[in-house]
């Protein structure tokens, strides 16, 4: 697909600016974005130039649906802990689902950890380059891939988050949100939208990824979009449009009385168990909670001496003993943990896997 011309129509294929407006053009809009990024740009670790490509690889996995206030102290202790794959797959998936703690979707750390044991056994250790290899470990799709090779490698590619969707959608399509799904036709304006490579290497277009990113995590914000500090505002099509409404209303995820939540009571539990916990007091007996009263020891404590675990079992143990969730549903939820290889059953009970 061509570049859009900055002067053609925003519409359909989309352009980025009206005949003799004096708007800056496709180059002068990477300018804009890039400059703000610049000197806007919040400081995280996995940014820095001394980030390893395996620190870039755990961000990624953790960002999945997850903001980063909530990413940074995990990632943190993570880094600390296993500073490279051969670290983290030396250890046993469970401590993998431990380290998650409360970041939700487990599944991506059991993935990581496979992950990890990939790069050791396929690649010397080492967080492989090439996109295909990338493609190839467990819990890499194509978001995932395009973004270890952008910002770990400097690899020119086009990543497209739901950020970048946003922004694309109300700088050049004049929507206030992006489709519910990605589109092909959004996946062609990105394409359409990145820098070219002949002169810099990729450089300005790995620039243009991040700040972009960057752009629509703080300021062209899903619900509050802060306008009036947007460098690109003027030629903005939804500011353009009067600012309409979401051609549609986004669902959302609820959480309280779903099989997510239950799942998640089931994980903290186990996490702040040193040993195995019996089938019969995660799941209690008429569908009521197992486990303590909330105000009493877990029937599995800690060691007598006091440790920091102890308390944070305690709230976990609270936290499941307080679900109304069914028996059938504790039932369901604790079987697919068992079906998706998060937890494990031996004699003694239920446990993190091996």
């Amino acid at each position: 697909m061509p570049r859009p011309d900055l002067g053609e129509s925003r519409l359909g294929e989309p352009g980025l600016g009206k005949p003799g407006s004096g708007e800056p053009g496709l180059g002068g809009l990477h300018r804009r974005v890039t400059d703000w990024f610049a000197v806007n740009a919040r400081d995280l670790p996995w940014r820095r130039p001394e980030c390893t490509p395996w620190g870039v690889m755990v961000s990624e996995f953790m960002l999945q649906q997850t903001p980063v206030v909530r990413v940074l102290p995990v990632w943190e202790e993570w880094m600390e802990r296993w500073p490279e794959p051969a670290d983290l797959a030396a250890e046993p998936a469970g401590e993998a689902l431990r380290a998650w703690g409360r970041l939700g979707y487990p599944r991506r750390a059991l993935r990581l950890h496979g992950a990890a044991q990939r790069i050791v056994e396929e690649h010397g250790g080492r967080v492989p380059s090439a996109h295909a290899d990338l493609l190839a470990l467990p819990g890499v799709g194509a978001y995932t891939a395009a973004a270890i090779s952008c910002f770990a490698f400097g690899a020119p590619e086009t990543v497209v988050d739901t950020n970048i969707r946003r922004v694309h959608a109300r700088l050049v399509s004049g929507r206030a949100l992006p489709e519910p799904t990605y589109t092909a036709a959004e996946a062609r304006l990105a394409e359409a939208l990145m820098p070219p490579q002949e002169h810099d290497g990729g450089r300005l277009a790995n620039a243009w990824n991040a700040a972009v990113m960057e752009l629509g995590a703080l300021v062209c914000t899903a619900r509050s979009p802060r306008c009036t500090q947007c460098p690109v505002a003027d030629a903005c099509a939804w500011i353009e449009a009067g600012q309409p409404e979401p051609h549609y209303v986004p669902k959302g995820q609820p959480w309280a009385g779903t099989d997510r939540q239950v799942r998640g009571a089931f994980m903290a539990v186990l996490r702040e168990s040193d040993d195995p916990v019996p089938r019969v007091e995660l799941l209690g007996g008429s569908g009521q909670a197992s486990g303590p009263a909330p105000d009493s020891a877990p029937s599995n404590p800690a060691p007598s001496d006091p440790t920091p675990f102890a308390p944070a079992l305690a709230a976990a143990w609270k936290r499941l003993a307080g679900l109304s969730a069914a028996a059938d549903q504790r039932l369901r939820c604790l079987d697919g943990l068992l079906a998706d290889g998060l937890a494990h059953e031996g004699p003694e009970g239920v446990a993190l896997p091996h």
